[in-house]
C-alpha cells in the first residue's frame, strides 16, 4: 500500500511491483501509452489558441514553440528519470512527498487534482459549444451527455480509457499530418487558391521574423499561451502505475517528445505560415480554419470543428482519469478522506472519479448560468496549477540525482540529459513565464488566486496533521 511507501526506501524490484501494491491493473499497453503521450501535447491550445499567438508575435511564434518544446523535453526526461527509479500512479505527489516533504506532496496532489477538475469543466463546456455548429441543441444537454459517457468509460476499466484516448489522439494527429501534407503539396505543386501566393518567404518578408508590435517582447508575451498548449504532456507519468511494462514503454513514449513537438507544432506552423501570410490570422480564429479558407476548402471549418471537439473530449477524458488517481494517492497517504481509496473490481478509483465528475457537472452548470470573465480567470488559474506539477518534477529530479550521485539511492536506468543543470534551466524558463503572466492584465488575476489556494491547503494540512500528529503521512523523510 502507499502508506508503506512513505516510510520505506525503494529499489528497482520494489518499483516493478508498485502497481499491484496500489491495487491497480496494468492494462495500458505500448500502443495506448504512446498515443496518450502524443495526444497530451496536442490540444485546443494549438488548434484554437495559436491564432492569437500568430496575430500577436507573427512568425516568431514558431521560435516560442521550439524553445518551450525544449523545456518540455527537459521536464519529461526529468520525469522519466524519476519514473524509472520508482514507477507509481500519482507520481507527482509521490515524488514531492519523498524528496521535498509531506506538505509538498499534499499541495502537489491537491493542486494537480484541481488543475484537471478546472480543465475538465472548461473542456466539456467547450465540447458542448462545438456541438452547436451542427445541431441546435441546448449546451447543457451536450455537456451532460459527454460527462456521463466519459465518466462511465473511466469506471468500466483503464483499458477502455486507454482506447478512447488512443482514438482521440489519432484524430488529432491525423488532422495535423494531413494539414502538413496539404501545405507541402501547395508549396511544391501550386494547387488550390493559395498556390500562386504560397511561399516560405512569408516567414520573414512581412515585417521580419519578429514581426509583432513590440518585436521580441511580443514573442516573450506569447510564452504563457505556448506553455498552456503543452499542459497535460506530463499525464504519461500518471499512467505509470497501470502500464504493462513501464520500464520499456515509458522511456520510449518520453523520447518521442522532441519529434512530436517538432512535427506537430513547429512543422505545422512553418507550413501554415508559408501558405497563409501571418497577417491574415486573427485572435479567436483557428489557424487551421483560416488556412483551409485561404486554400478555398470550404469544408475546412467543419473538419477543424470536429478535430477541436475531439481535442476537448480528450482533455476531459484525461481529467476523469487523473483526478480519481490523485485523490486515491492522497487518501492512501492519509492526506485525504479514506473513502477515496475504494476501487472497483476492474481496478478503477470509484469514489475519487465520481467526486471529481460531480464537480465537473457543477462547473458546467455554473458556466451555463454565469458565463463571463470570472470563469475565464479560473481557466488562467489552471495554467498556474498545471505548471506547479512541472516545478515539482524538476525540483524532485534535482534532489533525487544529488542523492543518487552520493550513493544514497539507486541510480535510474533512464537518466535525464544535462543532469540537474537542464532542470535548473527549465525552472528558470518557467519563472520567466510566470513573470510574463504578471505583465499581462488578463492573466495577472491567476497569480493573485494562487496564494489563496495555497493558504487553503496550508490550513487543511494543519487540520489533518492536528488530528493525527503521529501519522506516517506527516513524518519527514530522512
Amino acid at each position: 500500500m502507499t502508506s508503506v511507501r512513505v516510510d520505506k526506501q525503494h529499489d528497482g524490484s520494489e518499483a516493478a511491483d508498485s502497481a499491484s501494491g496500489e491495487g491497480y491493473h496494468r492494462a495500458l499497453g505500448a500502443r495506448q501509452i504512446q498515443m496518450i503521450a502524443i495526444g497530451g501535447a496536442i490540444g485546443t491550445g494549438l488548434f484554437l489558441g495559436a491564432g492569437k499567438g500568430i496575430s500577436k508575435a507573427g512568425p516568431s511564434l514558431i521560435l516560442a514553440y521550439a524553445l518551450a518544446g525544449l523545456v518540455i523535453f527537459f521536464i519529461m526526461r526529468a520525469l522519466g528519470e524519476l519514473l524509472m527509479y520508482r514507477p507509481v500512479s500519482g507520481s507527482f505527489s509521490e515524488y514531492a512527498r519523498e524528496f521535498i516533504g509531506p506538505f509538498a506532496g499534499f499541495v502537489t496532489g491537491w493542486t494537480y487534482w484541481l488543475f484537471w477538475v478546472v480543465t475538465g469543466i472548461t473542456e466539456v463546456t467547450a465540447a458542448a459549444t462545438y456541438m452547436t455548429y451542427w445541431w441546435d441543441i441546448p449546451q447543457w444537454l451536450s455537456a451532460l451527455v459527454f460527462t456521463i459517457i466519459l465518466y462511465g468509460a473511466n469506471l468500466i476499466s483503464v483499458k477502455l480509457f486507454g482506447e478512447l484516448e488512443f482514438w482521440f489522439s489519432m484524430v488529432k494527429v491525423t488532422a495535423i499530418v494531413g494539414m502538413i501534407l496539404i501545405c507541402a503539396g501547395i508549396l511544391t505543386l501550386g494547387f488550390s487558391d493559395a498556390g500562386d501566393t504560397a511561399s516560405i518567404t512569408h516567414l520573414w518578408d512581412l515585417g521580419g521574423f519578429f514581426a509583432g508590435e513590440d518585436g521580441i517582447v511580443s514573442t516573450l508575451m506569447t510564452l504563457q499561451m505556448v506553455m498552456f498548449a503543452f499542459l497535460a504532456v506530463e499525464l504519461v507519468g500518471v499512467t505509470a502505475g497501470e502500464s504493462k511494462d513501464p520500464k520499456t514503454v515509458l522511456p520510449k513514449a518520453i523520447n518521442t517528445v522532441p519529434w512530436r513537438i517538432a512535427v506537430f507544432y513547429v512543422g505545422a506552423l512553418i507550413m501554415i505560415l508559408s501558405v497563409v501570410p501571418w497577417t491574415h490570422f486573427k485572435p479567436g480564429v483557428s489557424p487551421f480554419v483560416a488556412a483551409f479558407e485561404e486554400m478555398g476548402f470550404q469544408a475546412g471549418a467543419a473538419i477543424v470543428n470536429f478535430v477541436v471537439l475531439t481535442a476537448a473530449l480528450s482533455s476531459c477524458n484525461s481529467g476523469m482519469y487523473s483526478t480519481g488517481r490523485m485523490l486515491r494517492d492522497l487518501a492512501l497517504n492519509g492526506q485525504g478522506p479514506k473513502l477515496f481509496t475504494r476501487l472497483t473490481k476492474s481496478g478503477t478509483p470509484l469514489v475519487g472519479t465520481t467526486f471529481s465528475a460531480a464537480l465537473m457537472m457543477v462547473g458546467v452548470w455554473i458556466n451555463y448560468q454565469w458565463p463571463g470573465d470570472a470563469f475565464n480567470y479560473v481557466v488562467s488559474f489552471a495554467t498556474i496549477s498545471g505548471m506547479w506539477a512541472w516545478i515539482m518534477i524538476l525540483v524532485c529530479q534535482i534532489r533525487y540525482r544529488l542523492k543518487a550521485d552520493r550513493g544514497l539511492l539507486p541510480q535510474s536506468s533512464f537518466k535525464a540529459p544535462g543532469g540537474i543543470w537542464a532542470s535548473v534551466f527549465a525552472l528558470a524558463f518557467i519563472g520567466l513565464v510566470v513573470v510574463t503572466m504578471g505583465m499581462d492584465e488578463g492573466n495577472r488575476v491567476a497569480l493573485y488566486g494562487a496564494p489563496v489556494w495555497g493558504l487553503l491547503l496550508a490550513v487543511a494540512y494543519l487540520v489533518l496533521k492536528a488530528r493525527n500528529p503521529e501519522g506516517a503521512a506527516f513524518a519527514k523523510r530522512s
